[in-house]
């Protein structure tokens, strides 16, 4: 069976005693004097020696506490005394003649007097532990029935019955009616089984006879060391099942499987299986640890008998023993020949009882045959029929169906029975239970009830107790008779219970259970029961959220903690491994977070081998964010735990996997806890900053030489960039721990507190540079010393610090000078990275260090910048990055004095250098985003409003267009609205031109109707003003404007302003003398026609000035461009249908498509409108893709 299954029908608690009984007596099989106990006969792990076994005479001048109470006659000693006044007979054998003559209780008695007296017999202990000498019936002498055994013995079982295999389940079942059927199944079964043993015990008496050496061979043999007998067949069983219950209790589980398997032919659970009347040897720890030891032979002596001091033995013991040693061995090897010949008798024996049981089986299966023809009229015993048929045999000799008994249990079933045996004495002298091998329990006496005066006969008394209708026969029944008194037998009970309590228990209660499921697992014996409890553990809910998952986790690590690393290793991970692909995300979930909670208490070898593989494969493959989520959460608590240096290059391998993750949460795990464990590791490996954080930036500089190539791929380089950006406070924390001053920093007095905007904001705990460098005080200490250091020491010696300054810094610059300062998403992550930096490593080093490095590279002067090309340093994202990401650090007034006067010269030195104006753009919509800075940046642009440079105030014109969009309205009322209106009655015409982006741009943006009548009245002046009529670049930079800002605009202004304007710029260009100039207007009144065809436009303006203002653009290009004059005639045709439909559709001419569908049949006309809609979206589409 499977260990994980669940087993309701467990071996009974005698069985498993017995299993264990060998083990429990190993130690007792030394005699004091420290020679070794002879093993019995048949043992086949006795070590063959040469040397003479000690054997040991009773002593006349000692008296011994067990001789006290010895059964045994005059006569009796006499008899085995041999006549001999001197020779005086060992008590072993005594034991070997009583069992010989089965006399076995008065062994028994014998036995249980030298086990009070701490004197262990061998000889006898191997016979009574062996449940083989107790499976016989009829070959036993007729006294064992006259000594108080009962009618018929009590051993009257077939040694089968009570295997697993042979349990029907059924008979199990409620329902009693059905008892009948069942017993005779159950019987043909085990007359079956009795078959089967017969034939193994025919084959096993076989090979014994073929296998057995003569004594003339044995000493022929003796003396040679090289020779070796071929092993038997027995011997070989036996090996093996010790090699078996080995790798078990060693929990090489797989390697038992594999063995079983090869060994098919064996039962492994059961010892009996080996051979009959062979008792169970050591375990193989104990073998090996005896091996070394003195041990005799089965083959050539026999059984030592009571140890005893050698001062004790009489003064010419010894100097008889040196005479007769010849003697002593002809009499051992006489005795091993008598020895060999009993047990082949008993065996006769053994066979012969069987053949009994087989005919008595028979007539019993006849009988319940014809008992179950006719149903019982009345609950009967199984042993009992109708007094209409044959006469039944007793129920004493059916084969019971009860567990045997070991001892721990009070059952409450053998009460009616056991005082009412025919010699009440002799039952109270039945041996004692077995002591316990656990040092805690504790072994109950027995009870005793009062019997009374009565004379019935125990089968008369068993009927009637009958009809008290107990249920002892169902598994329930079973464990509600017997009740625990012990610790290990209470564990054993809930071994056998719990798998059938926990499917009856409410889902949402089950995890009341999980306290005793861990108790149970933790305590319990049997490594398989084990096993099956922690896998209901993990299956116990179907779906468990996250406080069942969390009260699982506890009892995990609970269990964790009480039994060590090597039981969480082999009984543990397997539960997580069988779940790793589980179809509930929710169970999967469970086995990534008892990864992380389990990794404190796994070896270290299996922490960086399988848990991380287990890690790593979901990591992977799994599609559950949450799971992967929690993956990575463990990744980073076993990243805590791993030493080997190796794992290096796949704990990178993960941290980039799990940034390149596409869900957001399991990458927020990745910043928040694992980049900042595997960061310490490389800390403690001294490769942060000389491996880590270098291998990233190399990875940035691969990934922009590609992209120059072939397109930037932002996302890769938001994910370096993010990492980088989560490695500063370790970095940091490193600096600070490999200072010269480290040694220096010692906590004593009144520790200065932390600034609260010291450090920015850290995404985790893990990433407070308190938390990593120890606490709050620590670090303290050590910024006062740093500051001080960079102050008025300097650098000297400090290699960290050097590597960040001549290293990183440059590395970064030069990155930074390489990146599209048109991606504002590049200008944004860096610029972040650069804020953090600074803002980690403190005022000081970013005064002294970065900014010097920065304005070296960025010398303000007109030759800085390239006219020709623009390829200059100031066209670069060098500018907007070092704007925004280390000017903006520190929000003072002389930071912010710096910023305005860096932007200022910026905007100067583009203006007057004719440069592309890209990183001064990049620098005002990045520092726009932020309303904190519009003042200053306001302040930046009045400055090039007045400045006297009209190239520097078309700069600032423009500028305006970008600010607008981010400041609230009343600095745009208070701010740029009085500065765009100066700009517009500049003397340079360039300068008011410049303005007209702007003003479209408020009125796109701004809802005040005095602001927009303002820019309204402003924009009519350039174009109804007679100076402005032949100004051709004012009119392009206005239909450009129009057509960008009237999809967005206000519709009033779009129908009352910008349409009828545009009409006229169309109709006048039609009399434009100039082909070049004509052509210009005309492709930028398209484009404005195009962006306004999706509008909305009232069906008067449509016909007054969209209509007509197409048909003169359609008379430019009709001379100028045939391609754009199709798709015009296009544009024109789909107006003339709406206005046409919207005529039919409402008579009164509605203004909106909509008001056309009010009707009878407003859905038939909606869904017709929407068709020619898509109609003229298609033409739409079509307009854009003939323009390309």
């Amino acid at each position: 069976m499977a260990a994980g299954s669940v087993n309701p029908f467990n071996l009974s608690d005698s069985e498993e005693e017995a299993e264990r009984r060998p083990n429990v007596t190993t130690d007792t099989q030394r005699s004091p004097n420290g020679g070794a106990s002879s093993g019995p006969p048949g043992n086949p792990f006795a070590t063959p020696v040469d040397t003479e076994p000690p054997t040991l005479l009773l002593s006349s001048n000692r008296t011994s506490p067990s001789a006290e109470g010895l059964p045994v006659s005059a006569a009796a000693t006499a008899a085995m005394t041999g006549g001999t006044g001197d020779t005086r007979v060992s008590i072993d054998a005594i034991a070997a003649q009583l069992l010989r003559d089965q006399y076995i209780l008065t062994a028994l008695e014998l036995h249980t007097e030298m086990l009070e007296a701490g004197r262990e017999l061998p000889r006898l202990r191997d016979y009574f532990s062996n449940p083989g000498n107790f499976e016989r019936q009829s070959g036993t002498p007729p006294a064992s029935k006259d000594q108080g055994l009962g009618p018929g013995g009590p051993l009257n079982r077939a040694g089968s019955i009570s295997t697993l295999d042979s349990l029907d389940f059924a008979r199990y079942s409620d329902d009693g009616n059905r008892e009948t059927d069942e017993r005779v199944t159950v019987l043909e079964f085990e007359l079956r089984k009795a078959k089967e043993t017969i034939q193994a015990l025919r084959t096993n008496l076989t090979q014994a006879a073929e296998s057995e050496l003569t004594s003339q061979e044995r000493k022929k043999h003796k003396s040679s060391v090289e020779f070796q007998d071929p092993i038997r067949q027995l011997e070989k069983r036996a090996l093996n099942f010790l090699v078996n219950e080995y790798l078990l209790r060693n929990e090489y589980k797989l390697a038992a499987i594999t063995f079983s398997d090869e060994n098919d032919d064996q039962d492994f659970e059961l010892w009996d299986d080996v051979g009959l009347n062979i008792p169970k040897p050591p375990d193989l720890l104990q073998l090996y640890r005896n091996g070394g030891s003195v041990a005799s032979s089965p083959r050539e002596t026999v059984d030592v008998a009571v140890s005893m001091e050698l001062g004790d033995l009489p003064g010419n013991y010894t100097s008889q023993e040196q005479s007769k040693k010849p003697d002593l061995l002809q009499q051992q090897q006489t005795e091993l020949v008598q020895e060999l010949e009993y047990q082949i008798g008993l065996l006769n024996t053994e066979k012969e009882s069987l053949a009994e049981q087989i005919r008595k089986m028979h007539s019993e299966i006849q009988i319940l045959k014809r008992c179950a023809s006719s149903p019982p009229s009345a609950p009967l015993d199984l042993g009992g029929c109708p007094t209409s048929g044959p006469p039944s045999t007793d129920s004493s000799d059916l084969p019971s169906t009860r567990p045997l008994d070991n001892g721990q249990y009070l059952d409450i079933r053998a009460g009616s029975t056991v005082e009412d045996s025919a010699d009440p004495p002799m039952t109270q002298s039945s041996p004692q239970p077995q002591t316990q091998s656990h040092g805690k329990l504790k072994s109950r006496g027995p009870v005793h009830f009062d019997q009374p005066n009565r004379k019935l006969s125990p089968a008369f008394q068993q009927a009637l107790l009958s009809f008290c209708r107990m249920s002892s026969d169902s598994r329930l029944g079973a464990e509600v008779s017997r009740i625990a008194d012990s610790e290990e037998s209470v564990m054993l009970m809930l071994g056998r219970c719990l798998p059938h309590i926990v499917p009856n228990v409410l889902l949402a209660k089950r995890e009341e259970l999980i306290p005793l499921i861990l108790c149970t697992a933790c305590l319990h014996p049997e490594a398989r029961e084990r096993d099956q409890l922690l896998h209901i553990l993990f299956n116990l809910i179907k779906r468990p959220d996250d406080e069942q998952r969390q009260m699982i986790l506890t009892g995990c690590v609970a269990f964790a903690r009480h039994v060590g690393p090597t039981r969480v290793e082999a009984e543990l991970l397997p539960q997580c491994w069988e779940q790793i692909n589980h179809k509930y995300p929710e169970r999967r979930l469970l086995v990534a977070e008892s990864c992380g909670a389990l990794a404190p208490y796994l070896p270290k070898e299996i922490r960086s081998s399988l848990v991380l593989s287990m890690l790593q494969q979901m990591l992977a493959e799994d599609k559950a964010d949450m799971v992967r989520e929690a993956v990575v959460k463990s990744l980073g608590i076993i990243m805590a735990y791993i030493d080997d240096p190796d794992k290096y290059s796949q704990g990178l391998e993960l941290m980039l996997l799990s940034l390149a993750d596409p869900s957001e949460r399991v990458v927020s795990a990745t910043h928040q806890v694992f980049i900042p464990a595997f960061a310490a590791w490389t800390t403690e490996l001294g490769i942060l900053h000389t491996t880590l954080i270098p291998s990233l930036l190399t990875r940035i500089e691969k990934l922009l030489l590609v992209g120059g190539e072939h397109g930037l791929d932002e996302h890769k380089l938001h994910m370096y960039l993010s990492a980088l950006q989560s490695l500063i406070p370790p970095l940091f924390a490193v600096v600070l721990q490999n200072a010269p001053f480290t040694s220096r920093a010692k906590l004593h007095g009144d520790v200065p507190a932390i600034e609260v905007t010291r450090f920015p904001r850290p995404a985790s705990p893990l990433q407070d540079v308190a938390t990593i460098v120890g606490s709050r005080e620590t670090v303290s200490v050590l910024l006062s010393l740093y500051d001080h250091q960079l102050e008025h020491e300097g650098t000297t010696g400090w290699d960290s610090l050097l590597w960040v300054v001549n290293q990183l810094l440059p590395q970064l610059i030069e990155i930074v000078g390489r990146i599209n300062v048109t991606s504002s998403t590049c200008v944004h992550e860096f610029s972040r990275f650069f804020w953090r930096l600074c803002r980690t490593f403190g005022k000081i080093f970013t005064n002294t260090k970065v900014k010097p490095q920065f304005q070296e590279i960025l010398r303000l002067s007109e030759e800085n910048v390239d006219a020709s090309t623009g390829n200059g340093i100031l066209t670069k994202a060098t500018v907007p990055i070092y704007a925004t990401g280390v000017l903006t650090c520190y929000n003072q007034e002389e930071d912010r004095k710096l910023l305005v006067g860096f932007l200022e010269d910026v905007m100067t030195t583009l203006s007057l250098s004719h440069a592309p104006l890209d990183s001064l753009k990049a620098s005002f919509v990045e520092l726009g985003a932020n309303p904190a800075y519009h003042e200053l940046l306001l302040t930046v642009l009045w400055y090039g409003v007045v400045h006297t440079s009209a190239l520097v105030r078309c700069t600032a014109a423009r500028m305006f267009e970008l600010l607008v969009k981010g400041v609230n309205e009343t600095l745009v009322a208070q701010r740029v609205v009085p500065a765009l209106i100066t700009l517009s009655s500049d003397p340079e015409i360039s300068v008011r031109i410049s303005t007209i982006p702007a003003f479209g741009t408020i009125m796109e943006t701004v809802t005040q109707k005095e602001l927009l009548e303002r820019v309204k009245m402003q924009l009519e002046s350039f174009l109804e003003d007679p100076q402005y009529q032949d100004q051709h670049s004012l009119h392009m930079e206005i239909i450009r404007t129009f057509g960008r800002v009237g999809p967005n605009a206000e519709p009033r202004f779009r129908d009352e302003f910008v349409l009828p304007h545009l009409h006229k710029l169309a109709l006048g260009n039609n009399s434009q003398t100039v082909e070049a100039k004509r052509i210009d207007i005309a492709t930028q009144l398209f484009e404005a026609y195009s962006a306004l065809s999706c509008c909305f436009i009232s069906e008067e303006v449509m016909v007054n000035h969209f209509l007509p203002g197409l048909r003169c653009l359609r008379a430019d290009m009709e001379q100028l461009s045939a391609e754009h004059e199709v798709i015009l005639s296009s544009m024109i045709r789909e107006c003339e249908i709406k206005i046409e439909n919207r005529s039919i559709g409402d008579a009164q001419g509605s203004l909106s498509i909509a008001s056309s569908l009010v009707g009878e049949d407003a859905k038939t006309k909606f869904l017709s409108k929407m068709g020619q809609l898509t109609t003229s979206g298609a033409m739409l589409a079509n307009v854009f893709q003939r323009k390309k």
